[in-house]
Order: structure tokens, then sequence, then C-alpha cells
């Protein structure tokens, strides 16, 4: 993780503080308006030629070329938008350089945000909801993953289209199960079974049973996945969030679990990197990792010649209440100090990328979830699914998941510091320095004080 986005509590009320009175200043629409009539710089279509759609994102990698494609293909597709694609560097990276131009006619029409950012955008009242594009359009969301567009729908308004989603599976080495007695056909769906997998699998000497990266987005999904919600006031979608539930029933029996598998040897502790994980279950080191959807074909291909890669839901403890899985990843979001045309162009945009045909493009070349259901019926993503099957696990995981708060997933203003004090947290509980109870319990109670801190500085 790079520096949290709010790392002092005078910072989080000048920011947004400064940002609202920036943006009042200015006369833009407030969170819950119309697109903004006037033009307040910017281009415009007509006589100056096309719309320009300057777009902020944080797809880095082999990713930058699969958006600068997308974007190559929307601008030759019509004359009158021509669509900008700037990376910029992390989510963290990103989210610095958007604050340091609101308030200002710099920055971006169009930006990616992490999900974890969502309360932070919509507080800020620097964004126009898609919702009201889509309510002016008549634009149908019926076409869109509901399990998706629910985790940035709040309060019956979808204020940002999903872009990059993802959420995290299981994968396990069918040789290794194998080689430890177990049916490579029937991955473990509880934490018992898995323990028991992996200390198997430990026990032949071959490898250690399993690996879990210390990540927050982990501890996040096994919340979800017992029907538990992270942050009070339903999970902070009935009303804001002003008290962290890490340190919940969920939560520790979660945390005790993961330090008793390794205390007991059957998983090791490699700590927060997840490229650290996905290296060791790429060289058989490993037998178990939890990983998200969007690194299946990267998985698959390194095990290539080696051993074969399988998949399986997110485990539960036996008993727990029905959950499922949150979307991670991110959505865009079109600002609202940018003229009106810009706006409207930004959102033409967004109907190209969300088409079925830009959906299985993006899917197959990513890894992420087609967020369109029609995108499924192409054949190039009929094509990629027999190419990987293990990506029908990650499918019916999403389509199983029923929706409510805790599968939702939660939203707070100071997500990104949470997440931190959560891994922090983890590893005071598998180094030995706290019981997990009374590690959750001290991260509970920081967290919370950051949400009421930050709460403070948010007119709701």
């Amino acid at each position: 993780m790079t520096q949290s986005w709010l790392n002092k509590k005078t910072a989080i009320g000048v920011m947004l503080a400064g940002a609202m009175l920036a943006a009042t200043a200015c006369g833009s629409g407030g969170a819950g308006d119309a697109p903004a009539a006037a033009d307040k710089g910017g281009s415009k279509a007509s006589s100056s030629g096309p719309t320009k759609v300057v777009f902020w994102h944080a797809m880095g990698g082999s990713n930058t070329k699969v958006v600068d494609q997308l974007v190559s293909d929307f601008n030759a597709s019509q004359d009158k938008i021509k669509v900008e694609a700037v990376f910029q560097g992390t989510y963290d990276d990103l989210l610095s350089k958007l604050k340091a131009t609101m308030g200002t006619k710099e920055g971006p029409s169009l930006v990616q945000m992490y999900e974890i950012g969502t309360r932070f955008m919509i507080d800020s009242k620097t964004t126009t909801p898609m919702q009201n594009f889509i309510d002016q359009d008549k634009y149908d969301l019926s076409q869109l993953e509901p399990n998706i567009t629910g985790y940035y729908t709040i309060n019956g308004k979808l204020n940002s289209m999903p872009f990059n989603t993802s959420n995290p599976i299981l994968y396990y080495n069918k040789d290794l199960f194998k080689a430890a007695g177990l049916d490579p056909e029937k991955p473990p769906k509880t934490f018992e079974e898995l323990q028991k997998a992996a200390d198997a699998i430990t026990k032949t000497g071959k490898a250690t049973g399993a690996n879990f990266a210390i990540y927050g987005w982990f501890m996040e999904q096994f919340f979800a996945n017992q029907g538990a919600e992270y942050v009070n006031n339903g999970n902070g979608r009935t009303s804001p969030a002003t008290e962290s539930l890490v340190n919940s029933e969920a939560g520790v029996k979660t945390l005790t679990w993961w330090k008793n598998m390794v205390d007991t040897k059957a998983a090791n502790n490699l700590g927060r990197k997840t490229d650290d994980s996905k290296k060791a279950f790429s060289a058989g080191q490993v037998g178990m990792i939890l990983e998200s959807t969007a690194s299946l074909k990267g998985l698959v291909d390194n095990a290539q010649g080696k051993f074969e890669v399988g998949t399986g839901f997110l485990p539960k403890p036996e008993g727990a209440k029905e959950g499922g899985v949150v979307v991670g990843g991110a959505s865009l979001w079109i600002m609202n100090n940018r003229p009106t045309d810009e706006q409207k162009a930004a959102w033409e945009f967004i109907k190209f990328l969300t088409s079925p045909k830009e959906q299985a493009y993006w899917h197959i070349n990513t890894g992420y979830f087609p967020i369109t259901k029609k995108a499924y019926d192409e054949q190039s993503v009929k094509d990629n699914l027999k190419k990987f099957p293990q990506f029908q696990t990650a499918i019916d995981q999403l389509h199983q998941t029923k929706l409510n708060t805790a599968t939702q997933g939660a939203v707070m203003g100071v997500f990104p510091e949470a997440r931190q004090i959560v891994e922090g947290a983890i590893e005071e509980a598998l180094n030995n320095k706290k019981s997990p109870k009374d590690a959750l319990d001290g991260a509970a109670k920081e967290i919370t004080n950051k949400i009421q801190q930050y709460n403070k500085t948010v007119k709701q």
C-alpha cells in the first residue's frame, strides 16, 4: 500500500471543506444535481472540433494497453468526441492527484476510482451521479450485473459506473491434492475443510498447505461471506458509518482460524504482498492461496506444464449465515466541474465501454468480470471459458451471491486507512504479538476514531 489518502486529522477537514467550498464557489452541481448547465471552460464540439474527454485511470502494466485500445476504438467509431486516456499511477497516486485538482478548472472529465474511495467521492460533492445520465437517457440498468452495480448503489442511486471488477476465489494445486490423498475435484468449502486439506498437504513434505497474503480485502470478503457487516448502519449504507465492526464474531473467528493454520504449519505467512503469495503458488511451494479472479489467467499460464490449477469458492466457517462475495476493483466517475457537453461526452464513452462487445474484449484481455450480462453471449467469451474453465467458478460465485448490505460491501470515508489498520492487526496476531481478539479490538477502536474524525468534516 502507498501512503493513505487521509493521513492527518487536519488534512481530512481541510481537504473536504476546501473541496466542497471550491465546488460551491465554482457553481458546480452538487452530488445530487443534474449536470451543470454553465460552461466553466473546456472544450465544445461545435466550432472547435470534437469534445475532448480527459480520462484518468490507474490501469498499469499490460492493462494500460487494453485501456488505450478501448479508447482508440471509441475515438475511431465516431468524430464528435475524442477521449484522451492518462495513466496516473497507483489508485492512491491517482486519488492524491485528483484531490489536488478539486475546486479548480483543471483535472479530468472522467476518473477511475477504487471501490474503497466511494464514500469519499460522494462526500466531496465533486461528481455528477451516474444515475442522472441513466435517468435522462432511459438507459436500461437491467442489462448490467446487479451484484456488481450493487456496490456502487447507495440510497437507490448508482453513483458511478463499474469498470474493472473482480472478487476473490480459492486457487489450489490439483497435483498436491492428489499427493495428499485429497479429491482434486472437490475444493474445500469451509474453514474446517480447508484447514484439514492444508494440514494434509503440509504433511506430505512436498509443500506448505496454504498461504493467504495479509490483505485487508480478504478480511472484508470473509465478513461478507458470513453475512456479517464490516461497519455499522447497514455497512454505512442506511446512514454513514460511525463504528468499525472488525472485532465482531466474524472477525475474531476468521483471524483465530487463520492464526491456527499458521501456528500448526498448515499455512505459512509470507507477509502483505500478494505477488509473493502468487509466486509461491506458481512455484509449487504452497497448495492453496486466495487471489483475485483477475489473476486467474496469469496463474493458470504460470502453472502450465508444472501442475493443474483448480478453483473454488471463498471458504466460510461451518454453519455461517448465508453470505457471498463483495466486488472489488474500481468504477468510473464523471466530474461535475466540467462543462455539460463534456460530461455528456464522458457518458457516451461509458455507454460504449459497457456494450457487450467491448466488455467481452475487456474481460478476455484483463481477466476482470464483464459487467454486462450479454457479454457472456459473445463467442470470444465462450471460447475463453473453454480455454480457462476455472473462470466458471468466479462467475458462479458472483451469481450465487445474494445482494444485501453485507454483500454489497462496506462504505466509509477512511476505508484506505482502515484497510491498512486491519492488515496491521492481522500481522500482530500471526506474529504472536497480540491475541486475535485483542488485535482486532485495537483495530476497531482506531478505525472508529478515524471514522468519527472524518464524519465531523462532512455535512451529511
